[in-house]
């Protein structure tokens, strides 16, 4: 049974935050990726790649959304329009994929209050004050709680991505994907790589 994979885009996102997690994402047969963002449209982000998206208010629900980090999640942040689409789009999903600061955009909404997050080590400060509610982890690569999984930033969305394939279909699955990108997981979330 086909699964919907859900990348929510916005102008100046980060290509790794996006791509790192769909090149691995992709790999399981089952998940069809989608590129969205508020209104549909081309979306450009930072290093000017141009992304035909369509709107969110088409998304279904269920299936798993993916929110990278960037300079633009700074306007984001405080697009009322868009912060509220977001978050009937996490209401709705059964489960959610952060990665840098995206976390400050799906905090943003509410869903993260009272759960552990984490986000990109040298935005974290800006990261914190944008939801003071959730309770930040500094140190971890990534961090899991419920449907919730997000990462420090860029390249940690790839080990994330890995540990999200991990426990849904196994170690084997992930090493799998590993070998194939010619990637060396850092398998550990607690294990911070990052300046802090």
């Amino acid at each position: 049974m086909m699964k919907n994979v859900y990348v929510v885009l916005y102008e100046d996102f980060t290509a790794l935050d996006a791509f790192g997690p769909v090149e691995v994402l992709g790999s399981i047969e089952e998940f069809q990726l989608h590129f969205v963002s508020l209104e549909g449209g081309v979306i450009t982000n930072k290093q000017a790649v141009r992304i035909e998206t369509e709107p969110m208010a088409a998304m279904e629900k269920g299936g798993i959304l993916l929110i990278p980090g960037g300079w633009g999640s700074r306007a984001e942040v405080n697009h009322e329009a868009f912060i509220k689409a977001l978050g009937r789009a996490v209401d709705e999903a059964e489960y959610v994929l952060c990665v840098c600061t995206g976390s400050a955009l799906v905090a943003k909404t509410g869903a993260l209050d009272g759960l552990r997050a984490t986000s990109n080590k040298r935005a974290f400060a800006w990261v914190e004050s944008c939801r003071p509610e959730v309770t930040w982890e500094k140190p971890p690569r990534w961090v899991r709680d419920g449907k919730f999984y997000t990462s420090a930033g860029v390249s940690a969305g790839i080990d994330m991505a890995l540990g999200f394939i991990r426990d849904r279909y196994g170690e084997e699955r992930a090493l799998e994907i590993c070998t194939r990108m010619e990637y060396r997981w850092n398998r550990n979330a607690d294990e911070c790589l990052t300046v802090i």
